[in-house]
């Protein structure tokens, strides 16, 4: 399968994450001591996807500085001090080639899209939000994709409840779910996959992808959805962020898909 090229959306605000996003941008609040945003990369790397594009904006200094100390200190060094030379000697380095691109702090997630097109090209790519995460197969996705020979395809989730969920049993008693899966409706929870010919459908950078681009590919029977009846969680509130957290400390979080 050819390796397609991963957007990432991580320029907003996360404005209801405040407490965790004064000082940093959304992608960057962790998880097990590492940022979501690379949590999701390790999903598409796990299965082949090793070229990213980042689309920055809110403190994209942060993430752009994450990365580089993070190539920086993994792995063992060899530090000179007579001459103030260090040797990196390359152990479970991520092989991953990452753009970091700034493309503004008020721009739209289309908008956002649409500065990215030199560095998308004419290629099919792949596309997700930098504040979810999941256990979708990715490869299984492409080939969805391919077959149906649509210009989007949206990968179809059910929300988690926001609140713990209750059913009954025999005389009154109840078994009791945390976060349980909503049993009926579907969103959309990224993870997409896109023809080049989308970029032409983003008329500036206050166009949204969601409700400017996507609403009316639907409209043009343009836009299938793939549905996955794993594991998927965004990070939206501080509620998700223990929660992430607490399935992590586990050791079972269900995202993680790499060894």
């Amino acid at each position: 399968m050819p390796k397609m090229k991963v957007v990432i959306l991580a320029g907003g605000m996360g404005s209801r994450l405040a407490e965790e996003t004064e000082v940093r941008p959304k992608p960057m609040v962790e998880i097990g001591e590492r940022p979501i945003l690379w949590h999701i990369m390790k999903h598409y790397a796990a299965a082949g996807f090793t070229e990213f594009i980042v689309a920055l904006g809110y403190k994209g200094d942060e993430i752009k500085r994450f990365f580089v100390d993070h190539m920086a200190l993994t792995g063992d060094l060899t530090v000179r001090l007579g001459d103030g030379t260090v040797d990196r000697h390359a152990r479970d380095r991520d092989a991953w080639t990452v753009h970091l691109v700034e493309t503004g702090a008020e721009t739209g997630t289309g908008g956002r899209v649409g500065r990215l097109a030199e560095w998308i090209g004419n290629e099919t790519f792949m596309l997700t939000y930098g504040d979810g995460v999941s256990n979708v197969d990715l490869h299984a996705l492409v080939a969805f994709h391919r077959a149906r020979g649509k210009l989007a395809t949206v990968t179809a989730v059910r929300p988690p409840a926001r609140f713990g969920g209750i059913t009954f049993g025999p005389d009154h008693t109840v078994a009791f779910a945390e976060k349980p899966q909503i049993g009926e409706g579907w969103i959309s929870g990224g993870f997409m996959v896109l023809e080049p010919a989308v970029l032409g459908r983003i008329a500036g950078d206050k166009t949204s992808l969601e409700a400017d681009v996507l609403e009316q590919l639907s409209r043009e029977q343009q836009l299938v959805g793939c549905m996955h009846e794993g594991f998927w969680q965004p990070m939206d509130t501080l509620r998700d962020v223990r929660y992430l957290r607490s399935l992590w400390a586990a050791g079972g979080a269900p995202w993680m898909t790499w060894s």
